[in-house]
Parts: C-alpha cells; sequence; structure tokens
C-alpha cells in the first residue's frame, strides 16, 4: 500500500475546504487536512460545524472522490481554554473520518497545559481521534523535545507529537530529538522545505512559516535526517504555503508540484537506503 499523503489546509487555503478536497483529488493526493477553526483572525471562518451546507458538501466530495480526511485543525491550549467548547469540532471531524487532531500549546503555564492535554486528549477519545501536540518555536510547547514532555507526562494513549519540518528545524531540532520520541507517539508529520539560514527574530520566523515555505528538495532543511528519524512509513501531511507563487500558480498545480516533490525525495531517501 502506498504511502499515505495529505493536501494539508494552510498549502491551498483560499480554497473553500469542498474546493480543498477536490484539489486534493485532482492533484493525486490520498488525503486532505480540513481546518475547522481559524489559527489567526485573518483565516476565513468557514461554516464547517453541525450540519451546515457546506459540511454535507464536503462530505459528498469525499465520497465522490475516494479521498480521505487524514487530520482537523487547529485547537489551541491557551491559558483560559474550555477543552469542552471543541467537541463539536471534534465531532464534525469525525463525521468527516479524520483521524488526527492537530494541538497547539498557547499556555506559558506547563502544569495547566499538561493538565488540559490530557482533557483534550480524553475528549478527543471519545470521537476516535488523537490530539497530536504541534511544536511550534514561537508557542509555549517550543520543540519536539518539550512536546514529547507534555504528552508523556499527560499519559493518555491516544496523545501524540506532530512534528513539523520547518518548526523542527526553527527550534533547533535534531534526528536524535525524534528518535527519542517513543514511536507510537509519532503517527503523522507534516513535510516542506524552507531556506537553510535560520531566521534571528519572530516576525520572519512567523512569515515564512505561515506564507513562504519550499517545496521539498528546494531548501536547505535535513528532510532525510527527519524522515529517517521518524516511523516508517508514517503518513506525511504536506504544508508547503506558498503566497508569493500563488499570485500566478492556481492550487491544483502547486500541490501537484508539493506533491511531486515528496515522492522524488521519498524515491531518493529508498535508493540511498538500498
Amino acid at each position: 500500500m502506498a504511502r499515505p499523503i495529505g493536501l494539508a489546509a494552510l498549502t491551498v487555503l483560499e480554497l473553500r475546504p469542498p474546493d480543498q478536497v477536490a484539489c486534493a483529488a485532482a492533484a493525486g493526493f490520498s488525503h486532505v487536512g480540513l481546518r475547522l477553526i481559524p489559527a489567526t483572525p485573518d483565516d476565513t471562518l468557514h461554516p464547517m460545524i453541525g450540519d451546515t451546507a457546506m459540511a454535507r458538501e464536503v462530505a459528498q466530495r469525499l465520497v465522490d472522490t475516494g479521498v480521505k480526511v487524514l487530520d482537523i485543525e487547529i485547537f489551541r491550549l491557551r491559558p483560559h481554554t474550555r477543552v469542552q467548547d471543541y467537541a463539536a469540532a471534534f465531532d464534525a471531524g469525525a463525521r468527516l473520518g479524520a483521524k488526527h487532531a492537530l494541538v497547539a500549546g498557547n499556555d506559558p503555564d506547563e502544569a495547566r497545559l499538561i493538565d488540559n492535554f490530557a482533557a483534550i486528549c480524553e475528549l478527543a477519545a471519545r470521537f476516535e481521534l488523537t490530539a497530536d501536540l504541534e511544536p511550534m518555536p514561537w508557542t509555549d510547547a517550543r520543540s519536539v523535545p518539550q512536546a514529547a514532555r507534555i504528552v508523556a507526562a499527560a499519559g493518555r494513549a491516544n496523545g501524540g507529537v506532530l512534528v513539523d519540518a520547518i518548526h523542527w528545524d526553527r527550534s533547533a531540532g535534531t534526528p536524535d530529538d525524534i528518535r527519542a520520541v517513543p514511536p507510537g507517539r509519532l503517527r503523522y508529520a507534516q513535510l516542506c522545505d524552507a531556506p537553510a539560514e535560520r531566521p534571528t527574530d519572530t516576525d520572519e520566523i512567523l512569515r515564512q512559516a505561515r506564507a513562504e515555505r519550499l517545496f521539498p528538495g528546494e531548501g536547505g532543511l535535513d528532510l532525510r535526517g527527519m524522515l529517517r528519524a521518524l516511523p516508517p512509513d508514517i503518513p506525511l501531511s504536506l504544508e508547503i504555503p506558498t503566497l508569493a507563487l500563488a499570485k500566478t500558480v492556481p492550487a491544483v498545480e502547486r500541490a501537484r508540484r508539493a506533491l511531486a516533490a515528496t515522492r522524488a525525495l521519498l524515491a531518493a531517501l529508498a535508493e540511498e537506503e538500498r
């Protein structure tokens, strides 16, 4: 069976969720990621939670194309987060067949973050979802080791760590950091590339991460080291926003380029390991 590869919402965020599904299918992806909750105030809020016309349209597109939902996002744990408030979104994702919920840690009180991560894992389990904490260098779960510590302390079987190539690199991560995470906690990963030079200020880190990444092989990240450190054949979500390119290149073509570059990288890696 071919390795599952998903088209992350951020890669084609200009599209409505039903059109993201169609784009994933047209570009050759097996899976898609859906952003049910805006990540920033500038994101468009799509009516995807509850029995809405758009949710029904997405469900039909999934049936028509055979594309499956890999993950739903983005569930932030802030100091005043009421975890139960995410129940409707988890229900919406589960109805569409999602397997994973992407969680961000935005709480400087690590003890409270651990408690809330345990709570969101318990809520996710009700909907047969995993809760995967994504370390990002501008959040309060900044690195893979810190995220792994939080997940371990929460002690829930469906808790995981989501490694994103650019965040892993920008937090000065190493392959050994990934190998130190119990393999069962690594259920899928996000792939992209970026310039090798690490930005020195948070604004530029954010700009690159949210707007200008590169397709695998076009930058200087140690993607081979990352992929070798991860459990083999776990699903990959291609999260590659390219806003400048999007001004002239349609979403489907960008998605095709992302997938082709990823397949070339995986093929090269497999050849090296023979």
